[in-house]
């Protein structure tokens, strides 16, 4: 198995060159996830996978039923977060990372956040601000896909709406509403509505951020 260092340099060559040294949450992230992957090291990639696409499902249910549930809520998020990081870390660390796999995790992301904009949206947030929400976790990744296919080989630094801040964000908003359940019924709400209005707002500013590395990129 790869050293930590190791795990982090190849995880930068599988991810456009992107230095995760640059955010230390992503750094963070990306340490806690190979420190799990090493005792579950013959664990197949995909089984993490899996489990962390149904762990995030999995977060709705709570989310629709409200109240102390949000806590919950927020702790699947935060979870299937962790398995999905689980499972790069199981793949690049061990050397069983595949293109195939770099795919399906991708696609395994966008469902997942899908997930996370659904449990916004059951939790009290407008419904077309869960969309935009759903839509700015989506637009980066697509733009660097999209870029990658044009040639360019690096897409600038990390962002400031990077997928470990997209999980902490989403798990953060439900967890701080389920704290505050016993306040009012519409306090959880204006908390959702709040935490899910600056996770697009970050999303926004991330889409400004790598659109302007880009074109600089596309430029030379």
């Amino acid at each position: 198995m790869l050293s930590r260092d190791e795990y982090l340099a190849a995880w930068a060559r599988w991810h456009g060159g992107t230095d995760p040294a640059a955010s230390r949450l992503v750094r963070g992230w990306l340490t806690a996830a190979y420190t799990l992957a090493r005792p579950v090291a013959g664990l197949p990639p995909v089984v993490a996978t899996a489990v962390g696409l149904l762990v995030a499902v999995a977060s709705v249910g709570p989310a629709l039923a409200g109240g102390y549930w949000l806590l919950a809520a927020g702790v699947l998020v935060g979870l299937s977060g962790l398995l999905d990081s689980l499972d790069g870390a199981l793949a690049i660390a061990t050397g069983r990372a595949s293109r195939r796999g770099y795919v399906l995790d991708s696609a395994v992301d966008r469902l997942t956040e899908a997930a996370y904009a659904a449990a916004l949206w059951a939790a009290g947030a407008p419904g077309w601000l869960a969309v935009v929400f759903g839509a700015l976790c989506w637009l980066p990744d697509y733009l660097r896909a999209r870029a990658g296919q044009a040639g360019v080989a690096e897409t600038g630094d990390i962002s400031v709406w990077e997928r470990p801040t997209r999980v902490a964000m989403t798990g953060m908003t439900l967890v701080g509403a389920g704290v505050v359940a016993g306040a009012g019924s519409d306090v959880p709400a204006v908390v959702v509505t709040t935490g899910t209005a600056v996770g697009a707002l970050l999303g926004v500013v991330a889409v400004a951020q790598l659109g302007r590395a880009i074109r600089r990129a596309l430029a030379d």
